[in-house]
């Protein structure tokens, strides 16, 4: 197994232990299908719907049970081990999933790793598991019980014996747990290549074949030593340090995907920044400047709202009524806000709203006391659905006004494509409208 897995790591990812991958998933699906077309169909298909029911019913009681009250092997021989186990694979497995998905989203990566894998499992367990006890429970192959706990290994093969064409599916179960076994080894032998390389895509043949022969003379010691048990143990406590980074990991994860949510924020700003500036003609590049620079005060974000952005609504409001679409222009000058709704009978109203919003100084701004809490203020757009995390701040009248027919031309899309939308009023919105504004937010 050693050897081969050294050859399918020298053969590279494509030609090696891609189509090795293949050749394992083709067995593993045909033997399936094969043992539950000739096996107890109807009785797997039953058995299968009631046990996942069952699994996923007592998931989260087995999950956090440590039989506090009651003691016996299940507890060491299963729950607590085969968390072990599962998180010594981790690594290379982990890895290994990791680098050939690349390009691919969250989305996709879990449909396509997490969830089609544990349905795959499912089906498995049910299809090997309820035959063999189909024998024994409606057939009366009562001595496969004692076969089996005699010696576990013999399990699958003794299963083969009474089902047909045993020689033949004896023979591929030999030749499919030998690759499951080599592209183990083989990702584990390429993770580890790369992480020695210090991430390097592609690495010198003789040190693939390093790692790989390495990899496979520590699991023939440990063999030799003591059995496969040594091997187990070994693995199961190997999963202990590594626990600890899995915890660093996750953190580590989150702490990305937050930073992916500020990038899509600034990307969201950015966007309306780059419409302005192609709107404002070649001689105002200083103006945008200024504005990218610029962290303004209490006062001048309430003075801009005050100004501006109320002047802006209030001749949009006019235009509207002149189409005789009712609007009004509210202003809470306490708190800073000012609204545009639109009412139209039996319908959702469209409300436009510029609210005040405090944040921390950023650090790259370069102040006498870098340990101060100042704030600066953004002018930003709030809709019905929430907040739209731009800021119109430094906007003229006639960009107030682009911004509000931009908003208001998707709302209009929405009431087209909507037809069948029920005529409410969303009396949650009033309530937020009178209630205070948020708190500032810490700066990004």
């Amino acid at each position: 197994i050693t050897a081969l897995a050294t050859c399918s790591v020298v053969a590279g990812m494509d030609k090696g232990i891609k189509n090795l991958s293949l050749l394992n998933m083709a067995l593993a699906i045909t033997l399936m299908l094969f043992v539950f077309a000739v096996g107890p169909t109807i009785f797997i298909l039953e058995t299968f719907l009631q046990n996942t029911g069952s699994y996923l019913n007592n998931i989260i009681e087995r999950t956090f049970n440590l039989q506090a009250y009651t003691r016996s092997d299940w507890i060491g021989n299963w729950t607590l081990f085969i968390f072990g186990w599962t998180i010594a694979w981790s690594p290379f497995v982990g890895l290994f999933i990791a680098k050939i998905s690349r390009g691919r989203t969250i989305r996709q990566f879990v449909f396509g790793v997490m969830f089609v894998p544990t349905i795959f499992t499912f089906l498995w367990f049910s299809i090997f598991g309820d035959t063999a006890l189909h024998l024994i429970m409606v057939e009366g192959y009562t001595e496969l019980i004692g076969e089996v706990q005699s010696d576990h290994a013999i399990a699958l093969f003794k299963l083969f014996e009474h089902l047909p064409l045993s020689s033949i599916t004896s023979f591929v179960a030999v030749v499919l747990i030998a690759t499951f076994f080599v592209t183990s080894a083989d990702s584990g032998a390429l993770v580890i290549d790369s992480l020695a390389a210090g991430g390097v895509a592609q690495t010198p043949v003789w040190q693939r074949v390093f790692w790989a022969t390495t990899a496979g003379f520590v699991a023939i010691a440990l063999l030799v030593a003591g059995g496969l048990s040594a091997l187990q143990t070994m693995a199961i406590t190997s999963a202990l340090p590594f626990a600890v980074v899995m915890i660093v990991a996750a953190l580590g994860m989150w702490r990305a995907l937050v930073i992916e949510g500020h990038h899509e924020v600034s990307l969201q700003t950015h966007m309306h920044g780059s419409r302005l500036a192609s709107n404002a003609g070649p001689g105002l590049w200083k103006k945008r400047l200024a504005g990218l620079v610029n962290f303004p005060s209490r006062e001048e974000a309430e003075n801009f709202i005050a100004t501006s952005v109320i002047k802006g609504m209030r001749r949009v409001q006019r235009a509207l009524a002149e189409q005789d679409w009712p609007a009004e222009v509210h202003s809470d000058e306490h708190n800073a806000r000012v609204y545009l709704e639109v009412i139209k009978d039996d319908q959702v109203d469209f409300v436009y709203e510029v609210r005040l919003v405090g944040y921390a100084m950023p650090s790259f701004v370069l102040t006498e006391d870098p340990d101060t809490n100042e704030q600066y203020y953004r002018a930003e757009v709030f809709l019905r659905r929430g907040g739209q995390h731009y800021d119109v701040y430094g906007y003229d009248q006639q960009d107030i006004i682009s911004d509000i027919l931009d908003q208001f031309e998707k709302y209009l899309n929405f009431l087209h494509i909507s037809p069948g939308s029920l005529p409410w009023k969303m009396e949650e919105h009033d309530e937020m409208l009178s209630s205070e504004p948020e708190a500032p937010r810490p700066d990004a």
